[in-house]
């Protein structure tokens, strides 16, 4: 069975394939250009396989109010800002994304991004990124979705906050509009997020219930949780990126620094070729330790006719000898001639062994 795959640039992404690791630039560039470039930069010698964006201005996420519905509240690390004012300070500038996105391709590095409106969706199109991506937010606008859908690219849906029915109800619409490059990315939409409540065993479920490449939108401190996804089946990982969380920021405090990110990617790429294959037999590096299996050996000088006992036969290391499971057969039995300590047992030392030797084919 062909595992289910989207194609992004020239990099197959789908279960099996190398994980395909996003660095999220988000909001920790604050607002200077020459800092965003160097944060594309960070994400290429990190070892990161595309770059994000976010394409928005404060004025098309949401409006100038003061009205409480519109402050930001509940335990966050943006409590008491309201929602223009914090997405006036974190907003990517529209005229920095295609200069962005010509450096980050010189580098060998996709860049995409989250639309959060139409005409983000439109700027992106005239960009010609390769993909483009629904924030967990915007999960619910399905006419955003049938949008992005319809301009025939991969389409990423971040889950975060969303029931299974919203996810389905997702799905159908991007399809609907034309969509048949689907990813889906597990996500708790809590900053930063705590790992009790990553449930990352919803990642092999959404695989079994969309048959989509599915990954992980993670906003934990540090690497563990998107080594975790990556054994759990995910095959696309996105991560904030930042040059140093002591600048501070809105992003920061659950962005990795470059050297983490780049242990993320080298831990990612280690779990991935551990997990491997289903199979049971020996590999190549055991071949040379195969020897020092246990098996019977004489281990004290025993006569010509003597018994075998518990005393002049053992399993013990290493391989050359019978198989420890013909133990019982052998004790009771006599030698057929004399052996010295340490001699590894054979049938045709053991008196009436010759048919036990023919079933066995040893």
């Amino acid at each position: 069975m062909i595992a289910p795959a989207i194609q992004i640039g020239r990099r197959r992404i789908a279960e099996g394939q190398s994980v395909y690791v996003i660095a999220e630039l988000s909001a920790n560039h604050h607002q200077d250009f020459e800092q965003a470039v160097r944060i594309v930069r960070a994400a290429k010698e990190a070892g990161a396989d595309a770059v994000k964006l976010q394409t928005y201005t404060p004025d098309t996420i949401t409006i100038r109010s003061e009205l409480e519905c519109f402050r930001i509240a509940g335990g966050t690390i943006w409590d008491g800002r309201t929602l223009h004012d914090l997405y006036s300070e974190a907003h990517t500038p529209w005229e920095w994304q295609p200069k962005l996105k010509a450096i980050a391709n010189q580098l060998g590095l996709d860049l995409f991004s989250s639309a959060f409106d139409p005409s983000a969706v439109d700027f992106l199109e005239q960009m010609e990124v390769p993909a483009h991506k629904i924030a967990s937010p915007e999960l619910v606008d399905i006419p955003l979705i049938e949008k992005m859908a319809g301009t025939g690219k991969p389409l990423i849906l971040s889950t975060g906050m969303a029931t299974l029915a919203e996810i389905e109800e997702a799905i159908e619409a991007a399809r609907a509009a034309g969509g048949t490059q689907i990813a889906l990315l597990r996500c708790t939409s809590a900053y930063p997020a705590p790992a009790e409540e990553m449930n990352l065993r919803a990642i092999p479920d959404l695989i079994r219930r969309f048959g989509l490449p599915v990954g992980l939108s993670d906003h934990t401190l540090g690497i563990a949780v998107p080594v975790a996804a990556v054994s759990l089946g995910a095959c696309l990982i996105e991560k904030h990126l930042t040059l140093a969380r002591a600048d501070g920021g809105p992003d920061s405090a659950f962005s990795l620094e470059p050297h983490e990110f780049r242990e993320m990617v080298t831990a990612i790429r280690i779990a991935q070729k551990a997990l491997g294959n289903v199979q049971f037999r020996v590999t190549r590096q055991e071949e040379s330790t195969v020897r020092y299996r246990r098996s019977l050996f004489v281990v004290d000088e025993v006569k010509e006719g003597q018994l075998f006992t518990v005393d002049n036969v053992r399993s013990i290391r290493p391989a050359q000898g019978l198989h420890p499971r013909y133990l019982p057969f052998v004790l009771g039995r006599r030698a057929t001639r004399k052996l010295e300590k340490g001699t590894p047992l054979a049938w045709n030392m053991v008196e009436g062994a010759a048919s036990r030797a023919r079933a066995s084919g040893e």
